[in-house]
């Protein structure tokens, strides 16, 4: 316990604002429209890594965002990773290392009980901003891939129906000159969960045409169990009040912050 809390202290101080550089969007999105028969959801997970992102150091074991099998938001105990793998409701599918650039490994999941799958990468933490670029460029539209695991055929980025992005705030540490615009009619659920992520994604997810699920007001620890709680009231159709409650709710469960503390943390809608 006392290891872990810890952690969490180093986490809640991880998010420092520095400043900001005014780079520019990648112009490379792939487009490849597909219809999903089945739910898809694309987790983008940027590495925690000590060396590359604006933070203060975490332990290098798990700091390391070249090292997806001991990251903190991958391969530790509540990393997206291990924590979808042990749930009782999803079973991995298949695990894939480097499927694209600055994606260090890419685990697919599927539901037990409904016809559902979540596409999880992985990304070099070095790479942040290409995966926070990655995450509004899927929240658009610009940016829709297709993969075939086992047979089965997923649209991913701007093709999956829920979009999430996990990790450091990486906007804290640089800007964007502009955010991709939306390219469909298509109302994309998006789950932000990065310290203070309402204030940082707000313009680029309206920009995007997304609705924003769950984000946060405040300095938080992005781990997997408060995905995971915002994924099942989203796959119980749920109102953004009850995803919202159910996010708090398993922040509240690990962290023992309050359920006052953990409601005023998250928002779901603007």
């Amino acid at each position: 316990m006392a290891i872990k809390t810890i952690f969490v202290l180093l986490l809640l101080a991880a998010c420092q604002q520095s400043p900001s550089a005014n780079n520019g969007t990648r112009l490379v999105p792939a487009r490849q429209s597909f219809t999903n028969t089945s739910t898809v959801i694309h987790v983008f997970v940027a590495l925690c890594d000590n060396k590359n992102q604006g933070i203060v150091p975490v332990p290098s074991k798990i700091g390391n965002g070249q090292d997806p099998l001991n990251n903190l938001y991958w391969g530790a105990a509540y990393g997206v990773k291990t924590f979808f793998k042990k749930s009782t409701d999803w079973t991995i599918v298949q695990s894939q290392p480097n499927p694209a650039n600055s994606i260090l490994e890419r685990s697919v999941f599927k539901h037990k009980n409904k016809d559902v799958f979540i596409v999880a990468d992985a990304y070099d933490g070095a790479a942040i901003k290409s995966c926070t670029i990655d995450f509004f460029n899927s929240c658009a539209g610009v940016e829709k891939k297709k993969i075939t695991i086992k047979d089965n055929e997923l649209g991913i980025n701007g093709n999956a129906q829920l979009i999430a992005y996990i990790g450091h705030d990486g906007l804290m540490d640089f800007s964007l000159n502009s955010y991709p615009k939306a390219t469909d009619s298509v109302k994309r659920g998006a789950i932000m969960l990065a310290c203070i992520s309402k204030s940082y994604f707000k313009e680029g997810i309206r920009a995007s045409g997304a609705n924003p699920l769950v984000w946060s007001t405040g300095l938080m620890s992005p781990e997997a169990y408060t995905l995971k709680a915002a994924i099942d009231g989203w796959l119980n159709k749920e109102s953004g009040a009850q995803i919202r409650e159910r996010a708090a709710g398993a922040y509240h469960q690990y962290q023992k912050c309050g359920m006052k503390g953990a409601r005023n943390l998250f928002v779901s809608g603007y």
